[in-house]
């Protein structure tokens, strides 16, 4: 592939690369779109850990959100799959090269309504990839139905009342044993940035769930996925900056009202968070579900790093998978020695 020389005078990274080098094509999408502040924010987190656009593959299915891959790392190799098929692909394409950061995009209807059983299965097997539900309550692209995460009592002009209780994104993934699960909102760029950061660090699933208001379907003030009520309604559990890779000792303790504690990803860097209001130890997982059921039933947006677990072996890791990629195995390399396939059939037979 032939190397983009960045511009001269233009600001790069250790890489070498300006942030142009991560950009995409223009967006489509609506004007003030949280998925577009959302790109922006992959677009400069990636420039920031100077991570190499050809060492990235995106993925997505369906939807709004699904469009979004097309407007950051123009550089990388991406696929858009089927509603709802993304996780299958990704798990598939980084089986094959485990080298590959992946990075899914996705909604609230491509994985919380027909993916869900794909979504489920790929947290469980703690596929190692940044998952990014874009949420915004509506089938933006189909013209605002109602989707899973979308609160009860919702009224959308064309579409009357929600009947249903919402399907909450971060507590199906902590269900499934994810390894990384974050909540952000769109509108909250700094926090966006830095969750983006930790979360392509970890060694697993890291699951991303950004409320991300639709202007065009679902931006009444009272709405749970609108702007303005997300603005209002945000509760930070903590503040959190992301630190460049480097050893690190943990104490495990519960976090002190004010405290700063560093918690180390598996890579060797350190997220930092600084305690606001709330003794919280995202380590804890039985504190994780407490405080996202008491969201829940506040309609508080509680925002930040939920819960990380370092121990858990990635897909990967389980089939000890060699270091060469499987798409780039020769014939020899998999054929086994005679010996071997003797060896094989004196035991079966």
């Amino acid at each position: 592939m032939t190397e983009t020389l960045p511009m001269a005078g233009a600001n790069v990274n250790l890489a070498g690369l300006s942030k142009n080098d991560y950009r995409g094509a223009p967006t489509t999408l609506c004007q003030g779109c949280g998925h577009n502040s959302i790109s922006n924010q992959i677009v400069a987190a990636l420039y920031e850990m100077h991570v190499v656009p050809e060492d990235v593959v995106k993925f997505s299915g369906i939807g709004c959100s699904s469009k979004s891959p097309t407007y950051f790392l123009n550089r990388s190799f991406g696929f858009n799959s089927l509603h709802g098929r993304m996780p299958s692909i990704a798990t598939g394409a980084l089986f094959g090269d485990a080298h590959m950061k992946g990075i899914g995009i996705s909604g609230d209807g491509d994985s919380a309504s027909i993916g869900m059983g794909q979504f489920k299965h790929v947290v469980r097997r703690n596929v190692n990839m940044l998952y990014i539900i874009e949420n915004n309550g509506v089938y933006g692209l189909t013209k605002g139905q109602f989707s899973a995460t979308a609160e009860k009592g919702l009224q959308l002009k064309k579409q009357g009342e929600n009947p249903y209780l919402p399907v909450d994104i971060c507590l199906e993934a902590i269900a499934s044993n994810a390894t990384f699960i974050a909540r952000s909102f769109a509108g909250n760029a700094k926090q966006v940035k830095e969750l983006l950061k930790s979360a392509l660090a970890h060694n697993g699933i890291a699951v991303l769930d950004i409320i991300s208001p639709c202007v065009t379907f679902n931006d009444q003030a009272t709405s749970y996925h609108s702007y303005a009520w997300g603005k209002s309604n945000e509760q930070p559990l903590h503040e959190i900056s992301y630190v460049a890779p480097r050893n690190e000792i943990i104490l495990e303790r519960e976090m002190a009202e004010g405290e700063i504690r560093e918690v180390a990803l598996h890579d060797g860097s350190t997220i930092v968070l600084k305690n606001v209001d709330k003794s919280y130890d995202p380590t804890n997982r039985f504190e994780a579900l407490r405080v996202m059921e008491e969201a829940q039933q506040n309609n508080w947006l509680v925002t930040g790093l939920l819960y990380i677990n370092e121990n858990k072996p990635t897909l990967t890791d389980i089939y000890d998978l060699v270091d060469t990629p499987l798409n780039r195995l020769a014939e020899a390399d998999l054929r086994p020695e005679r010996a071997m396939i003797d060896k094989v059939n004196a035991l079966m037979f």
